[in-house]
């Protein structure tokens, strides 16, 4: 297992992990510095946890809001919730002392949610972008054809494939013995890489880039085709605006969920797949930056939310005014105007 911790390692201009052969050196920062980065860590981690903890309280507790896209609302919000609470306290550790001190066993298990909860998450973004496709560019069968049976099979394959697809990798063989040819050499102690081989990044490729082209194509349908349903509401009745405006902003909020997601998340994908080919050569502070933007992504969508939904916005009003004790609150019509 781990050797001892080096005591004192402030005063080595080159610590090290840990006190045996092989240890990853270790990045020694001032007080200061450690202190800015731990609460820059726990600012995120507590916008990560209570933004998308009263998404799932709000969809949970107000009967307007059951329905089936709503409840992919309520699965994306408890995967980004759980990594915010499961993931990202070590991580913030693993970042400020750039070592793992938590064993071999805490190592898997953390890769292991960490990789689940990141794929959930990408996962229930592409299926939300589906539904909301369905509902723009054929709303007369949307109510028949996404029903809340559908929804949870999509909130199953949601969870089930990112849990089957890590599973394989981290708790079979299939690494260390049947790829040996293609792993790197030997991680250094203290670096809790489990997986830095060649093919990872660009197994991992597909992962990212199919259910981003699914969200690209899906906004970009969504866009041409609630432009033209505009355009002819606009002319035949003005009564039916509303139903345009609403259109439209459902465009831009799926819009703004897709630019963010790629924002977030382009600069690890890409780094994990050039760095593979390069023999890993970017330096760690760096990489932890990619890592943590697309953590950041997680905190974005009740942030988007709070902007594009009034429903939302009007939830959370409710709850904030203390009015969720009162039993018609949980009946309240969170759609009308």
């Amino acid at each position: 297992m781990r050797a001892v911790f080096i005591q004192g390692a402030e005063e080595h201009p080159a610590a090290f992990c840990y006190q045996v052969n092989g240890s990853c050196p270790r990045t020694v920062h001032t007080l200061g510095i450690q202190l800015v980065i731990y609460l820059a860590c726990a600012a995120g981690m507590l916008t990560i946890v209570l933004g998308n903890l009263f998404v799932a309280f709000a969809v949970s507790y107000f009967k307007a809001l059951h329905t089936p896209t709503n409840f992919l609302l309520l699965s994306l919000a408890l995967a980004d919730m759980f990594l915010g609470l499961l993931v990202l306290p070590l991580s913030t550790i693993r970042s400020v002392e750039s070592c793992w001190f938590f064993g071999d066993f805490l190592c898997r298990l953390h890769t292991y949610l960490d990789t689940l909860f990141c794929l959930t998450s990408i996962f229930h973004l592409c299926f939300i972008s589906i539904d909301r496709h369905c509902a723009i560019c054929d709303p007369l069968l949307y109510p028949s054809k996404f029903t809340v049976r559908v929804a949870l099979w999509y909130v199953l394959a949601g969870w089930g494939v990112p849990a089957t697809y890590t599973a394989f990798f981290l708790y079979t063989d299939v690494v260390e013995t049947r790829l040996r040819q293609w792993l790197e050499e030997t991680p250094c102690v203290g670096s809790c890489q489990l997986l830095l081989n060649k093919f990872w990044g660009w197994l991992n490729f597909p992962l990212f880039f199919v259910p981003c082209l699914i969200m690209i194509s899906s906004y970009v349908k969504i866009f041409v085709v609630a432009t033209r349903q505009a355009q002819q509401i606009t002319t035949l009745s003005n009564s039916l605006a509303g139903a345009a405006k609403h259109e439209r902003k459902a465009a831009k909020t799926l819009g703004i969920a897709v630019g963010i997601y790629l924002l977030c998340w382009l600069p690890f994908t890409i780094d994990t797949m050039v760095d593979s080919l390069l023999h890993f050569i970017t330096p760690p502070l760096v990489f932890d930056i990619f890592i943590w933007f697309a953590y950041f992504n997680s905190a974005c969508n009740p942030i988007i939310y709070v902007f594009s939904y009034r429903w939302f916005r009007k939830a959370l009003k409710l709850t904030l005014s203390q009015k969720i004790f009162s039993r018609q609150t949980r009946t309240v019509d969170l759609y009308q105007e």
